[in-house]
């Protein structure tokens, strides 16, 4: 797909979105009892936890995919910081502590990790040559 193509697709699905968000934010409950609450937390938890062995590991491997493990973590972990807070209800201190010592911290060390200059050694440069991804 050329990319010209990709980011026209892409700019009319978020513009498609727009209304989308605001039938949404005028049709939804401020609460609604949810089915299988702490199976979808823990599975999301399960995601993060994936995405940061993962990343550590291909980190350690000098693996060229580990930006892209540490994004995808860093992504996940914002998102569950924002959801944390905003359903926190009561406990809204506690998650906010969280999200500020932990999930934030850990997001930010993911954004560093996938946007510094990846570190070839010569030996690899020729293979990272090979096998490197162009979008």
């Amino acid at each position: 797909m050329r990319r010209d193509l990709a980011g026209r697709l892409l700019l009319a699905a978020g513009m498609a979105l727009v209304p989308w968000l605001a039938m949404l934010w005028m049709t939804l409950p401020d609460s609604y009892p949810a089915q299988y609450w702490r199976v979808a937390w823990v599975g999301f938890d399960m995601l993060e936890i994936a995405g940061l062995l993962t990343s550590a590991v291909l980190m350690r491997r000098n693996d060229h995919r580990a930006p892209l493990t540490s994004i995808a973590t860093a992504v996940l972990l914002l998102v569950d910081a924002w959801f944390d807070v905003m359903t926190a209800g009561r406990d809204v201190v506690f998650s906010l502590v969280q999200a500020c010592t932990l999930e934030l911290p850990l997001a930010a060390l993911c954004a560093v990790v996938a946007l510094r200059p990846p570190v070839v050694f010569p030996a690899r440069a020729a293979a990272a040559r090979r096998v490197a991804v162009h979008v």
